[in-house]
């Protein structure tokens, strides 16, 4: 049993709480009905319906090819599987960057669509107008500061944000006006352990780390790279927990064996 079993629904609300009594949140990715079951009944508070979808499941190289109605999608999946978890949605690559009017579209088509709970935007100052827009809706908005995916073409690599003291310095001002503007929570992702740690002490909101130590309220990782699903990748700050791709091979081999002499379907196994 989880130790937050008690909790019928975690809510945007719930993490604060979490936050207040120093008790870490545990975040994970999915993306279809299958795996968000298996996450959600283990107790995890949050699943983020990543557009890291667009690597994982779809086999695109960033972050920016996958659309509004393909998040959708596998946001509904989703959606299907989790009885306790917040899900929360990526807005995807240009549908709310520079346009409030377009981001206030976007948000209300997830939440109308897949049912989710809230939504996660990437930016800080330049994305303002359209945080506050989805805000005004009723829409929850989760931030999204340090190494942000979708702008991989303006940075031109993935490497640790806001290791000089300009970057830090905005990064903080960013996460305040997060705060401020009234988003529940904050990711941070690939930035110093020290200065994670420090906006994490300096704002009231919760605040989840990729690749960004261990002084934040909570920590995320995508689902199949800590699994172990997929062998590609494998930064610094990813625990693979399990080696799934050698279990499935195995499984596959001896599927392909068993059928090729006969063994599959055995007199049991048929009617």
């Amino acid at each position: 049993m989880s130790v937050h079993s008690e909790i019928k629904r975690v809510t945007t609300n719930t993490l604060k709480e979490l936050k207040k009594k120093n008790e870490k949140i545990a975040c994970l990715t999915a993306y279809d009905f299958s795996m968000a079951t298996l996450v959600d009944a283990a107790g995890i508070e949050l699943i983020l319906v990543g557009d890291s979808a667009s690597n994982v499941m779809a086999g695109h190289e960033t972050t920016l090819p996958i659309t509004l109605d393909q998040m959708i999608y596998h946001a509904q999946g989703v959606v299907r599987g989790v009885k306790r978890a917040l899900v929360v949605v990526d807005l995807p690559f240009g549908s709310y960057q520079g346009n409030s009017e377009e981001a206030l579209r976007s948000a209300i088509k997830i939440m109308k669509e897949s049912g989710a709970h809230a939504v996660k935007m990437e930016g800080g100052k330049e994305i303002e107008e359209s945080i506050i827009r989805v805000l005004s809706a009723g829409i929850p908005v989760m931030g999204h500061l340090g190494l942000t995916p979708q702008s991989i073409y303006k940075f031109g690599t993935y490497t640790v944000r806001a290791k000089e003291d300009e970057e830090a310095e905005l990064l903080i001002e960013n996460a305040k006006l997060l705060q401020e503007l009234g988003c529940f929570a904050l990711v941070l992702e690939k930035i110093p352990a020290k200065l994670a740690t420090l906006v994490s002490q300096q704002i009231e909101i919760p605040t989840v780390g990729i690749g960004a130590g261990n002084g934040c309220d909570g920590q995320i990782l995508v689902v199949h790279d800590m699994l172990g699903i997929n062998k590609d990748f494998s930064p610094r700050f990813l625990r693979r927990y399990a080696d799934l791709a050698g279990i499935m091979h195995g499984a596959f081999t001896s599927y392909i064996e068993d059928v090729k002499s006969g063994d599959f379907p055995n007199q049991k196994e048929s009617y």
